[in-house]
């Protein structure tokens, strides 16, 4: 069976928490990575219900999607609600491990979820965020130890393209340089000039592993001062980001559009209501989990005859459906909970398919939507 450590090898892998928006708080919340986890169970929110019911399937880990400790805490007593989970949790070997902004950016992600719940095709990032950062290392190299210097830069993480790794470009010519007084050349003598042939490497470099990519040219490169540039490379939109957009099969009316959705998605008091005419047509669908509220003028550029998320506050949707003339865009309210949960499933599978019947993973299927009650106004349920 896996380690603690293993499973959240592959969650970092699917989640980098480097993508984490800067006041989050994801990773390890608590546990210890080197025990085994047979059991794994999945939740949006970690939560009284939720622990107890890790604690029962016999979980070496409790995945969740919204933190336990978001905010600053200096102490975890047992006196503390949160606190109490935390103990409870350790006591019983559960480990507590966080994915919440860098689920909501990841391709594939949380939106890419609940679109692919709500049958969405074709899907694309609302708002992009850049790849990540690289640069272009260009190194003159001896013909003979061409092959060793790129192993070398290789293992630290160059030369990282997608699902390939060690690519370079190389071509051959002849490198001059005359050792001055005071050198100690691998080839030549000092104040002779030299000719020697040699091979030009380039390779991409990830801007994080910088540092460890030069520590090893140096370290392998034959020369006592190798030659080298290191470029830095333009930024690309890439397919991370918030949200997604995509077509639904087949055009529909917002009614029906919302009837839909009710359907795919989980069941919570709270629903879904909707902000436009009822009868207006809706193909192009954009989609956020969570509180995407401040995604709704991206959505409209997008071409999104309807957005689709949670926590919408009253004035932007004025704004969004009202106020853009013949632009505007329908808006369509689900609980927060309800938006999010359509991820573990996601994540279930990626987890059964990385480790197989080495690990048991569940979803909670507790709703942990604190709205428990929903009553239409005696006028509008009349219509």
């Amino acid at each position: 069976m896996p380690a603690v450590a293993e499973l959240i090898a592959a969650l970092e892998e699917w989640f980098d928490p480097r993508t984490a928006e800067p006041w989050d708080a994801v990773g390890l919340v608590c546990g210890d990575p080197g025990e085994p986890a047979q059991r794994v169970l999945l939740a949006v929110d970690a939560v009284p219900g939720t622990v107890a019911e890790a604690l029962d399937f016999g979980a070496g880990m409790l995945l969740t999607h919204h933190p336990l400790l978001l905010t600053g805490v200096h102490g975890v007593p047992a006196c503390d609600p949160k606190g109490a989970l935390v103990h409870r949790m350790i006591r019983g070997g559960v480990a507590h491990y966080v994915a919440h902004t860098n689920a909501d950016v990841a391709d594939p992600g949380v939106s890419d979820a609940l679109a692919t719940r709500l049958g969405l095709r074709g899907l694309r990032p609302l708002e992009a965020r850049d790849d990540p950062a690289l640069d272009k290392l260009v190194v003159f190299v001896p013909h003979a130890n061409a092959d060793e210097l790129v192993d070398a830069l290789a293992a630290v993480g160059a030369g990282r393209l997608g699902d390939y790794d060690r690519c370079a470009w190389t071509t051959q010519g002849t490198g001059t340089f005359r050792p001055l007084p005071g050198a100690n050349p691998a080839i030549g003598t000092v104040d002779t000039v030299e000719q020697v042939p040699e091979t030009r490497v380039e390779m991409v470099v990830p801007r994080h592993v910088r540092a460890d990519v030069i520590a090893a040219l140096r370290a392998t490169h034959p020369y006592e001062e190798p030659a080298f540039d290191l470029l830095s490379a333009a930024a690309l939109p890439g397919s991370c980001g918030s949200g997604r957009v995509g077509e639904l099969p087949a055009a529909t009316t917002l009614a029906d559009f919302v009837a839909h959705a009710a359907a795919a998605l989980p069941a919570t008091a709270w629903g879904l209501r909707a902000a436009g005419d009822p009868h207006r047509e809706v193909r192009t669908v954009a989609v956020c989990g969570g509180s995407g509220g401040a995604l709704a003028e991206a959505a409209r550029r997008a071409g999104a005859d309807a957005y689709l998320t949670a926590d919408l506050r009253h004035h932007p949707v004025v704004e969004a459906v009202t106020e853009r003339g013949g632009h505007g865009m329908a808006l369509v309210d689900a609980a927060h909970w309800a938006t999010e949960a359509p991820w573990l499933d996601a994540v279930a599978g990626a987890l059964h398919e990385r480790f197989g019947t080495t690990v048991e993973v569940r979803v909670s299927r507790q709703i942990t939507d604190p709205w428990t009650l929903h009553v239409p106004s005696p006028e509008a349920s009349q219509h």
